[in-house]
């Protein structure tokens, strides 16, 4: 009975070896299955913030009596309306056109700067002109940030920080995501044929130098199913 439980038994040197190399294994792995628990928590959150964006213009439209859209609304005028749709607990509005950086309407410095978003390829900040016409935070940690040209341009561009600013890595076509309200009174992804960014060489682009690389990445995030797989 004693040779035999000898035989059966694992000597220290082959324990640790074991362990070594399950610690190997796990140091290889972890990174990748933590990476796509916090991509699909993104795609998750996406896809619930495009849901509320087209209920917040729908309940505007109802309340209006006609089709919320652009070209209705005065240079940044849209964020007073869009904002009542939603649980906000900070609102940053615009200070001199540069919106978010500025001094908020509390008189307090916003602790939440634009330049903090870098592009889809995360190698260089974004241009900020299309997020600083009104931003306001959600109670669940969500940030607007609004671009609202007047009714001449009709351009209304709603971006969503799906996980805050807070939370990296802040990004364009990562976590923060841009949709387009048409002059049909449509919530579209940017990226959709028909929509201002639907060059997707130059604003969904691993490749792009653009500083608004990223801008376009919307409708491929929310329905092509290797997007998450392959980003920078």
């Amino acid at each position: 009975m004693t040779k035999k439980s000898k035989k059966a038994a694992f000597t220290l040197a082959e324990v640790l070896i074991t362990l070594g190399i399950i610690g190997v294994v796990a140091a290889m792995t972890l990174p990748s299955l933590i990476q796509e628990r916090t991509n699909k928590a993104l795609y998750v959150a996406l896809w619930k913030n495009y849901s509320v964006m087209q209920q917040a213009i729908m309940r505007m439209t109802i309340d209006k009596g006609e089709l919320a859209k652009a070209g209705d609304y005065d240079t940044w005028t849209f964020k007073n309306y869009f904002r009542e749709y939603f649980n906000v607990v900070q609102y940053y509005g615009t200070v001199g056109g540069t919106g978010m950086g500025g001094e908020g309407e509390d008189g307090e410095y916003d602790m939440y700067k634009m330049e903090s978003y870098r592009t889809y390829t995360l190698k260089s900040t974004v241009s900020t002109n299309r997020l600083d016409d009104g931003q306001f935070l959600v109670n669940d940690g969500t940030l607007y940030l609004l671009q609202n040209s007047g009714n001449a341009k009709h351009q209304i561009y709603i971006s969503v920080d799906v996980n805050g600013l807070r939370k990296g890595p802040n990004a364009w076509g990562h976590d923060l995501f841009t949709f387009q309200l048409t002059t049909g009174g449509k919530v579209i992804p940017m990226g959709a044929e028909g929509t201002d960014y639907d060059d997707l060489d130059t604003y969904c682009s691993p490749s792009s130098t653009d500083k608004e690389n990223g801008i376009g990445c919307t409708y491929r995030a929310l329905y092509d199913k290797n997007y998450w797989k392959e980003l920078p």
